[in-house]
């Protein structure tokens, strides 16, 4: 329970409004006006359910936060690559196959069901509710560094450092993909508007700035490796890495295909490009034949602490199976039968 008393400044003011600006980051707008509905809001000693009411100088305001309601996603015992963990945070490595949050057709074996198991009681509630908070994701078949907040204060702070793009603040990300061919240049800037697809509502397309649903999406990219490069600069395929400016839905997939270049293994996206492996010899064929995701790996997330303000950093290593596939191009089989 918290009690305030309303000063000269919040005279006049909406309910919701002046709690928002005495409690947040701990509580969001949001939450504050889903308290005051519920009623678990009291003006001297008086039920209010409006937000919109207008406070008097001096009154006492009482606010009840109930305890964090269970989750509706269900706890699961599911192994979980931890790189750090405390009262705010927790960061995984991610595997590639599995989904980051339930929905259509994975309501469980997801990693938000591993994170309830193994947190617990530590999860004090995202928007009332025990549950992680997920403030970005990684596609089910791309591997790599993803952050969680444990309550809402780190909630809100992390989403607005993601929200932000890292353009005044601290956070980065940069993934490793493997293309098939090369980019024009070893460095470059992509800068387009993603919306849906209008032949698959599923998968994302680069669409005019003028769409209603067009978002500006911008990835830089630097070309790490080059394989079976040939007279004319170009290659049969490439280890670039991505950074992103922006966190658009398989927004580096989107951008690599629009330049020519999609991810190896990436069928939505870069599917005419599957024969591309008859043309190789030995293991290498073999090895893409078997890979069965896009080739895409998020290697770093680097971030502010969203309580202690203190600068992280994380790093992974390439997966297994997408080591095993840059092995199988650094070592040849890449004349054409």
């Amino acid at each position: 329970m918290k009690e305030l008393i309303a000063d000269a400044d919040a005279a006049g003011k909406r309910l919701d409004q002046w709690l928002a600006s005495q409690l947040t980051p701990d509580l969001s707008r949001n939450r504050i006006q889903s308290l005051i509905s519920a009623g678990h809001v009291l003006v001297d000693s008086r039920i209010v359910r409006e937000p919109k009411h207008k406070l008097r100088e001096g009154s006492i305001i009482t606010l009840h936060i109930p305890q964090a309601e269970p989750a509706a996603p269900q706890p699961e015992d599911i192994p979980l690559d931890l790189l750090y963990e405390d009262h705010d945070i927790i960061v995984v490595n991610k595997p590639a196959g599995l989904v980051v949050h339930p929905g259509n057709g994975n309501w469980n074996g997801t990693l938000v069901n591993a994170l309830i198991h193994h947190c617990g009681e530590s999860l004090s509630g995202i928007g009332g509710v025990r549950r992680p908070g997920i403030v970005h994701r990684l596609d089910k078949d791309t591997s790599g560094v993803l952050v969680i907040a444990k309550h809402d204060k780190a909630h809100q702070n992390l989403s607005a450092q993601f929200a932000d793009h890292g353009r005044t603040g601290m956070l980065e990300r940069a993934y490793l993909a493997l293309l098939w061919g090369m980019p024009e240049r070893p460095a470059g800037t992509i800068d387009t508007w993603l919306g849906r697809s209008r032949r698959d509502r599923t998968k994302q397309a680069v669409v005019p700035e003028d769409r209603e649903d067009a978002r500006h999406a911008i990835t830089h990219y630097m070309v790490e490796e080059r394989f079976g490069e040939k007279d004319d600069a170009t290659a049969l395929a490439s280890l670039v890495e991505c950074r992103l400016e922006t966190g658009r839905t398989h927004q580096i997939r989107v951008h690599m295909a629009h330049i020519g270049h999609p991810l190896i293994g990436d069928d939505d996206y870069g599917s005419a490009y599957k024969t591309k492996a008859n043309r190789l010899t030995g293991e290498l064929q073999e090895t893409i034949r078997n890979f069965q995701r896009q080739a895409l790996h998020a290697r770093l997330l680097a971030f502010e602490h969203p309580v202690t303000g203190q600068f992280m950093e994380f790093t992974t290593d390439m997966p297994q199976d997408m080591q095993k596939l840059l092995h199988a191009f650094r070592q040849g089989g890449l004349d054409a039968k």
